[in-house]
């Protein structure tokens, strides 16, 4: 799953950099084309002009007088895609994987939501990885908010001390509400955001490990995901709110 997943992501990267200006090498154009095409699993799915266009420029033939601006022709491609990751996720997707997909591709798909997209991907296969990208995930969309509100941070900040202070610019932070309920409940997601990151650091696999190696269960990957899931998209709902309050 994780190898085809990957080619998907890479064409649809490939297409879009063509779309928006770029090239595309014709060679890997074709190897990637010819394996979605072919795969029993996607080729039902594949869109419509995947098939048709055989080279890089005759898909930007296509494209360039069906959809103008590059805006909208990464929006094209992205939709025209989705259906292929959605499969590939199959019966592992979940109504809540959904929900934080579709919130943090409408905050940022071209960095937040793919990192979302490939934690959900090796949940099962690779855990380490699944728990490495869940904590990567939530430092990503700490440092969009404080960009965003010219927040100064340091480069190298650990995600408890960017959590903190994105919570304290969205007013999320414990020690800024004095209701004993909402205390209990921002600190528990202080509580959660330093456990991902103690749990990044033991069993993820951004350090090297002993002999002793602790190594996680797709159960243990799957909780870190999802946990980082519904933080994600608490952070990402309150900045919009407070961006763009009703």
């Amino acid at each position: 799953m994780g190898n085809l997943s990957e080619t998907v992501e890479l064409l649809q990267n490939v297409l879009i950099d063509r779309a928006t200006g770029g090239s595309a090498d014709m060679i890997e154009y074709q190897r990637l084309r010819e394996e979605i095409v072919n795969d029993p699993q996607l080729k039902d799915i594949a869109p419509r002009f995947l098939r048709t266009c055989r080279t890089p420029e005759q898909f930007w033939q296509f494209i360039k007088h069906e959809i103008p601006g590059y805006a909208a022709r990464r929006q094209f491609i992205w939709d025209e895609f989705r259906p292929m990751f959605e499969r590939i996720e199959g019966s592992k997707a979940t109504p809540a994987d959904l929900t934080v997909s579709t919130a943090l591709e409408k905050f940022d798909p071209e960095s937040v939501q793919r990192l979302w997209l490939k934690a959900l991907e090796r949940r099962e296969t690779d855990p380490e990885g699944a728990i490495t990208l869940a904590r990567t995930l939530l430092e990503t969309i700490c440092k969009h908010i404080l960009d965003e509100h010219n927040i100064q941070y340091e480069s190298g900040s650990d995600l408890p001390a960017l959590y903190k202070m994105a919570a304290k610019t969205l007013n999320v932070a414990p020690s800024q509400h004095s209701e004993p309920i909402f205390k209990q409940i921002l600190g528990g997601c202080t509580a959660v955001v330093e456990g991902l990151g103690s749990m990044r650091n033991r069993l993820g696999d951004a350090h090297g490990q002993g002999k002793k190696q602790i190594r996680p269960a797709p159960r243990h990957a799957e909780l870190a995901v999802n946990l980082a899931g519904a933080m994600a998209i608490f952070l990402v709902a309150t900045h919009q709110a407070r961006v763009s309050p009703t």
